[in-house]
């Protein structure tokens, strides 16, 4: 995972694995206007991006989006898991292989992991972040159980060790059968609330130009001052574009002991949207020893609306989810 923004795009489709912790909250005030964008870390050896990139990744218009594909610059996500039963605690396996067929088994480590994984349904109701655990086979597994049937995706967000190969998002449906009913996608709002925290939302997505992101975490009433690490930052963002999931994943402007990143209230992303439409976003981020998830709807593009939306499925623990 990079410190700027990742942009990779991914067709839809998965739901929940374990518990819940999801926050979505009332209508306050519509997302505001985008500052210019904070001086920020790029994904890789410290050089300057190259044209057509941004913060260090291809811009839209000169590669794919990623996510949405399965297979790409010669490695391929073999997911040996394509079912499962809702409701039932299954282990999902998958293995990344190279352009021979060989499973990938050295990857560069990338805020403290070498490969995260993403789990989304289709309706965007159900979000998870997982780490699951490499055999030395180049197996990957994790335990999930999703608690509602209906279509998934799964993506696997790595850089291989060979790294001319670059970071890459891979993406494979998952289906869990049973009773299915999507849910609405929740009305677009700057604030969200999950155990017992709120979160402020400020900026918005501009499609194919950089923007500010600044959310603000609050616990009865009191601003948060003393957000803790998490996979070597103050917080992580995840956002997901309604109809096809393209996917965004960005990490803060700046980060823990670099001098002048503070430790909250305010968490600070740079991002590009892919194009104009609706995201959900999903931010993860750890106070007093739990990570915990807050979500929004915005629409880049437009203006967004408040709304009341209902509360999303999102949670950051179960097995093979190393904090």
């Amino acid at each position: 995972m990079n410190t700027g923004l990742r942009i990779t795009a991914f067709a839809v489709a998965l739901a929940a694995t374990f518990g819940t912790a999801y926050g979505v909250g009332k209508g306050v005030d519509p997302v505001v206007a985008d500052r210019a964008p904070a001086p920020h870390d790029t994904h890789g050896a410290g050089t300057s991006p190259a044209p057509g990139k941004e913060d260090g990744h291809e811009s839209p218009e000169s590669a794919p989006a990623g996510g949405l594909q399965i297979s790409q610059n010669g490695y391929t996500l073999d997911l040996a898991t394509p079912r499962v039963t809702a409701g039932q605690r299954t282990e999902l396996r998958f293995t990344v292989r190279d352009a021979g067929g060989k499973a990938v088994t050295a990857y560069q480590r990338e805020h403290g992991k070498e490969l995260h994984l993403i789990l989304a349904s289709r309706d965007l109701a159900t979000y998870r972040h997982l780490h699951p655990v490499r055999a030395a086979d180049g197996t990957w597994s994790t335990h999930v159980d999703l608690p509602r049937a209906g279509g998934y995706r799964v993506f696997a967000d790595f850089t291989p060790a060979e790294r001319a190969a670059g970071n890459l998002t891979l993406g494979a449906d998952l289906a869990a059968s049973g009773p299915y009913e999507p849910a609405d996608l929740p009305a677009p709002d700057s604030t969200a609330r999950t155990d017992g925290y709120q979160v402020e939302l400020a900026g918005s997505l501009r499609p194919g130009r950089a923007s500010e992101l600044k959310l603000k975490v609050s616990r009865d009433g009191e601003p948060v001052t003393d957000l803790q690490p998490y996979l070597g930052a103050y917080g992580h963002l995840v956002a997901l574009r309604s109809g096809d999931l393209a996917y965004l994943h960005v990490h803060p402007n700046g980060e823990p002991g670099d001098g002048t990143t503070k430790p909250g209230p305010e968490i600070s992303f740079t991002t590009t949207a892919p194009s104009a439409g609706t995201y959900r976003l999903f931010l993860d981020f750890q106070h007093e020893g739990e990570v915990r998830t807050a979500a929004f709807t915005v629409r880049a593009g437009t203006a967004p609306t408040a709304q009341d939306p209902a509360p999303a499925d999102t949670e950051e623990h179960g097995d093979g989810h190393g904090h």
